[in-house]
């Protein structure tokens, strides 16, 4: 799994992030006067949030102060519109966060300061404009599909959900597509089938393999009374 959050201040002269174009990482949307919310803290001042192939990447509007994760260390994200669970309608994400003590930083501030973002497990991403909000779950849903779990069985089983009867190209988001509208639209990485939590196909096989089993134990069962 990917490494968690992270500070990030690779940044070029027009103020934007230097992507890493050897590895193929292109800008998929920017998106102005967006905020975002670490953990149980309060949401930093409006910035300027990149959404790349990739990663994540958040940058402050002086570009003094930045943060980036992987996809591949995104676990769920879900467009959260209940003013009682956050205050603000956002892009909630759960994030593959560092286990530790605390002790392991405290000899060194700045590695201690890196350890703590390395611990955050949510953030919250606050857009000026609320209404933008599935548009940006969209965004995340198509990355999550460029960046499959590489410990997954099989290529199919990526952790994002498509359906030929879902609204707007299949994507899995808005009210209609949801019991409550109010709230949040989870996107789980993790489903049933990937990372080894529950292998639906398998099972599904293994249950035929064992129905055959037990019809030819019947048969060899009427068999053997036939023949006394």
């Amino acid at each position: 799994m990917a490494t968690g959050l992270q500070r990030f201040s690779d940044i070029a002269a027009d103020g934007a992030p230097r992507l890493d174009a050897a590895s193929g990482e292109e800008l998929v949307r920017v998106y102005g006067a967006a905020s975002v919310a670490l953990g149980r803290r309060s949401p930093e001042p409006p910035g300027t949030l990149f959404v790349t192939t990739r990663r994540v990447i958040w940058l402050s509007e002086a570009k003094d102060k930045g943060y980036a994760v992987d996809f591949l260390a995104i676990t769920l994200h879900a467009v959260s519109r209940d003013l009682e669970a956050y205050p603000s309608p956002c892009l909630y994400t759960q994030i593959e966060a560092e286990v530790g003590t605390d002790e392991d930083g405290e000899s060194n501030p700045e590695a201690s300061d890196e350890l703590e973002l390395l611990r955050v497990s949510e953030m919250r991403i606050i857009l000026g404009d609320p209404g933008q909000l599935d548009a940006l779950f969209d965004v995340f849903c198509h990355c999550a599909e460029l960046n499959p779990d590489p410990n997954a069985e099989r290529s199919g089983e990526n952790g994002w959900f498509h359906g030929d009867d879902m609204t707007d190209g299949g994507w899995v988001h808005g009210d209609e597509d949801m019991f409550d509208e109010n709230g949040p639209q989870f996107f789980n990485a993790n489903p049933i089938g990937q990372n080894g939590v529950l292998d639906l196909s398998q099972s599904v096989f293994e249950l035929q393999i064992n129905d055959q089993r037990f019809e030819d134990a019947e048969e060899e069962q009427e068999s053997h009374e036939n023949g006394h």
